[in-house]
């Protein structure tokens, strides 16, 4: 894991609202992956896109 590449995100639990916050890899490109809420248990589905042409990052909690 290159720290370099490393980013935090913040986003709310679809579940109950807790804000989660989340490290990214963005070396390993677009991502699909569920993550546990630390306050509910519940599974959060993240979807990350890495935009490297406008130099963002983003991540969507994406409903089950």
């Amino acid at each position: 894991m290159n720290v370099e590449k490393l980013h935090d995100a913040a986003v709310r639990c679809p579940h109950c609202g807790h804000q989660i916050h989340v490290s990214i890899d963005v070396s390993q490109g677009d991502q699909d992956y569920q993550d546990e809420c630390p306050a509910c248990g519940s599974d959060v589905h993240l979807d990350v896109h890495v935009d490297d042409a406008q130099d963002k990052i983003i991540v969507k909690v994406l409903e089950e």
